[in-house]
């Protein structure tokens, strides 16, 4: 049985009054038993948000990290090793904006994956497709190909010890969402894909949803059977919307 799991994405948002506000909510949140809770902050609050959530069943991650797994000479760059010594558990790779507006590419994108993983990071594969790759009927063959990136290099077995997360560039922030149909789909074809190289990684994998999941539709989501939880953007930034998410996954 997988477990269910809720990721808040706090992306390029937060000052320390207003992340300490944030952290005052979830502490006091009540969250079920069943789901792992996540968040990423943006990397200068992070060292705030693990000591002002320590004693509570959160565990914080890193938006992004570097594509060499120890520190060295690459300026700018937060090396996965030093996200480990911080305290984070999880990094995301690949999220969409990271594609779109700073043109990433699948081999980048692998090395980062491959780099967590050296160091014990859990790597949240984000895939999805834009509105024009959807309309030309391109859903799954761009997120196949974004997926089989990773299993062409570093082979299926990797997909044990990671997340993925199916996000349509067309439903981040802007309030459509796919139906949960078509969610579904999708999530159904990812592991499909898994299953055609490893039948076992397929059936352990955790699938999320990402797209604008608020807690009015994250029932009716989350009870598709191929969908395990959701990657949260703008909902993570309320405690209380947030928090609801949570429990809707508990159900």
């Amino acid at each position: 049985m997988r477990r269910p799991m809720v990721a808040g994405n706090w992306k390029m948002h937060g000052t320390r009054a207003s992340v300490a506000e944030l952290i005052n909510g979830l502490r006091h949140l009540a969250l079920p038993s069943g789901v792992d809770v996540a968040v990423f902050p943006p990397c200068l609050y992070i060292n705030q948000v693990i000591d002002g959530l320590k004693g509570k069943s959160i565990s914080v991650g890193a938006q992004n990290s570097a594509v060499e797994a120890m520190q060295g000479a690459l300026t700018g760059e937060i090396a996965p090793s030093q996200l480990v010594d911080a305290g984070c558990s999880l990094v995301l790779v690949g999220h969409s904006e990271r594609r779109q507006i700073l043109g990433e590419r699948d081999g980048m994108l692998n090395r980062k994956f491959a780099a967590a993983q050296a160091c014990g990071l859990i790597p949240v594969l984000c895939v999805g497709e834009t509105l024009e790759q959807r309309e030309a009927g391109k859903t799954l063959e761009i997120v196949g190909r974004q997926l089989g990136s990773i299993i062409e290099e570093l082979g299926v077995g990797a997909f044990a010890k990671a997340v993925i997360a199916y996000e349509p560039v067309w439903a981040i922030g802007t309030g459509l969402t796919a139906t949960p149909q078509q969610a579904q789909d999708v999530h159904k074809a990812i592991r499909e894909q898994l299953a055609a190289e490893n039948s076992e990684v397929a059936r352990g994998v955790r699938l999320l949803y990402g797209g604008s999941v608020k807690a009015a539709n994250a029932v009716e989501l989350f009870g598709m059977p191929d969908i395990d939880g959701g990657l949260i953007g703008g909902a993570s930034l309320n405690a209380d919307e947030f928090g609801a998410i949570c429990r809707a996954a508990g159900n």
